[in-house]
């Protein structure tokens, strides 16, 4: 720890922008998927690996990115992982290969392992208790923003320039991240003095299998050996995973967190909601250009109603949430995100037009906005304030997950019923793969009504005094 003031305010601003700028990233992607399958030659195939290769190292790292925080420090952990995207977003925009951009986009999901789950944990470390969930709650907001102002970015750069400007407007950003990052955060560490290198390799090359299974499906098949040995392997690193940190004397993941109801559920939610919503972000973002066949700009002004929601809606979700609980909005939020995506289904059509989808957009947007800061906050509610980081990677590795699987079930069904031949081809696997992405986010809301009702926040010496026991 250094001596240096802390300033909360510039500390939820900095982390804010690098939240941006990593949820921004998978968005923009998304939105020039259309036009990258035309530019680059690419498949199916291609198109998923653009997005899951990305969120796939994303979630395997995200522990260690939360690990290196703690024992080297989270302002310079933040600083080079910064650098790190930017380096990779450079390299992403200088490909002229589908198999070129897949290897920055790896790279990429690299740095923002490292940035996402520090930028919790420093905001956590700089905001008293009593104004955490209104800082939780902004930092909703900007990922919201981020979201939101993805389709619309993205739709400007594609039509307006080129596809390869998408990354090349991270590297300005992450050039001046950087050195304001350096000299005006307050450095800080976790309770861990080392690493848990054997955990760390467990449980990276543990959630690599588990989520390699996935994106291999649609082309594989789901019984394909490679498939099931992949989940085997996976669940099998997994249960090694578990044993060890059982042991281990500083484990990367304290297994005590999940005894605790309200982490245990905030996870569950991230999940379901997670898988529902980038499974759907996914073909959402393609449906206006190939299904309706507007342009990329039109497009992202038409997704401008679902995406922005969590920008409007998030701050205040936070902030209500420390009055009347995180429950209540996790449930509202899985059940309307399900009720819009189920009524965007049940729209769609060759002849259906725009006017009949902006409300079942809006409504699954106000659910994914009550979701965000609720499932944060009671994740970083649910543990000691010193060790913060280790539960926002935990939560953030989930998400990122279930990402990985949504884009796997969406693209599966999909496949199963429509293609990319005509607009009605893709309006045949579009329909069932929005019900499937429904569902899921209905399934969670079973979860969310198990979380606790009000959540006493854990002092850090109750943290220490547990561990030593």
């Amino acid at each position: 720890m250094d001596d240096r003031p802390s300033r909360p305010g510039w500390t939820l601003a900095l982390a804010s922008l690098g939240v941006f700028l990593t949820t921004l990233d998978v968005v923009v992607v998304a939105t020039a998927l259309p036009v990258m399958r035309v530019g680059l030659h690419a498949d199916l195939a291609d198109l998923e690996w653009t997005i899951n290769a990305y969120n796939l190292v994303f979630a395997c790292l995200i522990p260690t990115g939360a690990a290196l925080g703690d024992r080297f420090g989270r302002r310079r952990a933040y600083v080079a992982g910064v650098g790190l995207f930017t380096a990779a977003s450079a390299a992403a925009a200088l490909s002229t290969t589908a198999g070129g951009l897949i290897a920055a986009r790896i790279v990429q999901g690299a740095g923002a392992a490292v940035v996402l789950p520090l930028t919790l944990t420093l905001i956590t470390a700089a905001f008293p208790a009593e104004k955490r969930g209104a800082a939780v709650g902004v930092w909703g907001g900007v990922t919201g923003l981020g979201v939101a102002a993805g389709p619309l970015v993205g739709g400007v750069v594609v039509q307006g320039v080129s596809w390869e400007w998408i990354f090349w407007l991270n590297v300005p950003v992450g050039l001046a991240l950087m050195p304001l990052s350096a000299l005006l955060l307050t450095e800080s560490r976790g309770p861990r003095s080392r690493l848990d290198v054997p955990g760390l390799v467990l449980a990276g090359a543990g959630l690599f299998a588990l989520t390699w299974g996935p994106v291999r499906a649609p082309s594989a098949g789901w019984g394909s050996a490679q498939v099931v040995g992949a989940l085997a392997g996976g669940a099998v690193l997994m249960a090694a995973f578990v044993a060890w940190e059982r042991r281990a004397r500083q484990p990367m993941l304290p297994l005590r967190y999940f005894r605790d109801r309200g982490f245990a559920t905030a996870n569950g939610v991230a999940f379901f909601q997670r898988v529902s919503l980038i499974g759907s972000l996914f073909l959402i973002a393609q449906l206006f250009q190939t299904g309706m066949g507007y342009s990329p700009l039109q497009a992202g002004l038409r997704i401008l109603v679902w995406t922005a929601m969590p920008m409007l809606v998030a701050p205040v979700a936070g902030v209500l949430a420390d009055r009347f609980g995180f429950r209540p909005f996790m449930a509202a939020g899985l059940a309307l995100q399900a009720a819009g995506l189920g009524w965007l289904a049940a729209v769609a059509a060759p002849d259906a037009g725009y006017g009949g989808l902006v409300l079942p957009l809006i409504v699954a947007g106000i659910g994914i906005s009550l979701c965000f800061p609720t499932v944060a906050g009671l994740v970083v509610s649910a543990v000691p304030p010193d060790e913060a980081g280790v539960a926002a990677g935990t939560n953030s590795a989930v998400g990122e997950v279930a990402g990985v699987f949504g884009i796997a079930l969406v693209a599966a069904v999909f496949a199963a019923h429509g293609g990319y031949g005509s607009p009605d081809r893709f309006l045949d696997g579009f329909v069932p793969a929005e019900w499937a992405a429904a569902g899921v986010s209905a399934a969670g809301v079973a979860v969310a009504l198990l979380a606790p009702g009000r959540v006493r926040r854990a002092p850090a010496a109750a943290a220490e005094k547990e561990a030593v026991a």
